[in-house]
């Protein structure tokens, strides 16, 4: 019975909300030629029908399935689209909800002003809750979050959707807006859960997924696909010792840049620790930019500092000893301090916007790279796989973390990346949906009376 009333609850809310948006749910749509006006008047009459029942045909995982990730800079948004040939949604309000939402999102490539899909990252054949379907990737600023918010609801995005589930320092800030706006409810995962279920879910569905610079900081600078041995991406419990070490496996470290920085240490599918962190990451680079080079964007800030050369901004080696610090293993061209030329007047008259941001991207991706040794020497665990947004549009940066890796560690600490970058925390999240409607089931199955017993 708890489980009949709690969807005649969600089916009275859904068809007060399409009544009251009738006009706007024929205008958004006018341009769906496969959706017919009375087909959204079907659509209004069954669940009008179903309202005022408390007989519930939804299915455990209704169409659409979505996973968020709010941080602090960026919101990562996952939207799983089926293209199997099952056909099992169990109500035609199902299947034209369906429709709308997967027409809207996947005809389109930039939503509102600053919404974008990336669509060279688009996942094909993945399999999710025993579903194929393709995982398309969509991001846009946080600040932007409310008007994601007015989006969703003008769109009827979340019309036959109770639940999201979201991670991220946002699932917090914003989870009264959207629940109340949205008339659905936010579940919060773990980031560092979601953060590695994503990398494994992803890293399986794509075996060119893991990669590495080779030569990262001369002409001959290329990348290397590193295979992800299936003992990595698989969650089920195996004897990893036991296979041959061709890939990335288990123990690994993974370090999230995304406006700060957090290092875990992987040891299994759910045997993972936060070992350390930083703040100086992404929020760092692009706050110093916008300080000292008036930057507007974060994209704005990494061309800058392609363009640049920190050489003109930071006191090296050879500027204090006239050459390398050999008996320490310190060469030249180290940097011995931060900025440190431009105490002089002269330098700074001779800085360029170009050498600031360069400078400010060396700065950062030094810290990150010595805080992700430490803790992997703390650690012992030679595979370092960095991710994040700080990593997007940004390849001077992935190619600095792995000279530095290479160089400091002596060539025992391979720095490896992943095509994805920040998305993973959401994928997660779209993993999590699956298991939030399997707990959700079990519990309905508990609140159901028992079918009486035959006592013949």
């Amino acid at each position: 019975m708890c489980a009949q009333l709690s969807l005649f609850a969600l089916y009275r809310r859904r068809y007060l909300q399409l009544r009251d948006n009738y006009s706007d749910i024929l205008l958004n749509f006018r341009n769906m030629t496969d959706i017919s006006k009375d087909d959204i008047e079907h659509f209004l009459s069954n669940l009008e029908r179903r309202a005022s029942s408390s007989v519930s045909p939804f299915s455990e995982l209704p169409m659409p399935w979505f996973g968020l990730d709010i941080g602090g800079t960026l919101t990562k948004l996952v939207y799983f689209e089926p293209t199997d040939d099952k056909s099992d949604f169990e109500t035609e309000e199902e299947l034209l909800s369906d429709r709308m939402i997967q027409r809207y999102l996947t005809t389109n490539k930039a939503y509102g002003d600053s919404g974008i899909r990336d669509e060279h990252l688009e996942l094909q054949n993945v399999t999710m809750n025993n579903r194929m379907g393709t995982i398309h990737f969509i991001r846009f600023p946080t600040t932007q979050m409310p008007t994601f918010i007015s989006l969703v609801k003008e769109k009827s995005l979340a019309l036959m959707s109770s639940t999201v589930c979201a991670t991220g320092g946002g699932a917090v800030k914003y989870a009264k807006d959207a629940e109340s706006q949205l008339n659905m409810s936010f579940h919060k995962s773990d980031e560092l859960e979601s953060l590695i279920k994503g990398i494994e879910l992803v890293a399986a569905a794509n075996p060119e997924e893991c990669y590495y610079y080779d030569n990262p900081l001369n002409d001959k600078c290329r990348k290397i696909t590193w295979r992800w041995s299936r003992g990595c991406c698989s969650s089920m419990c195996i004897d990893h010792s036991q296979l041959v070490q061709d890939g990335l496996q288990y123990p690994y470290m993974v370090v999230n840049i995304g406006s700060g920085v957090s290092v875990m240490a992987v040891h299994g599918p759910q045997d993972f620790e936060r070992i350390s962190g930083s703040s100086i990451g992404g929020g760092f680079f692009q706050g110093l930019c916008c300080l000292l080079c008036g930057c507007e964007t974060f994209e704005e800030a990494v061309m800058l500092a392609s363009k640049g050369n920190n050489k003109n901004i930071d006191k090296l080696v050879k500027d204090i000893y006239g050459r390398g610090y050999d008996n320490v293993g310190l060469p030249e061209d180290t940097v011995a301090a931060s900025f440190g030329k431009i105490c002089s007047i002269q330098a700074r008259e001779n800085a360029t916007r170009e050498d600031l941001a360069h400078a400010a991207l060396v700065t950062t991706t030094n810290n990150i790279g010595s805080v992700a040794l430490n803790a992997a020497n703390l650690c012992n665990i030679d595979r370092i796989v960095f991710v994040g947004n700080f990593l997007r549009v940004n390849p001077i940066a992935a190619r600095l973390l792995s000279n530095a890796m290479d160089y400091w560690s002596r060539g025992s600490k391979k720095a490896l990346f992943l095509q994805h970058e920040g998305y993973f925390g959401a994928v997660g999240c779209l993993d999590k949906l699956v298991a939030v409607t399997e707990m959700r089931k079990k519990q309905r199955e508990s609140c159901s009376p028992s079918p009486p017993q035959n006592t013949e």
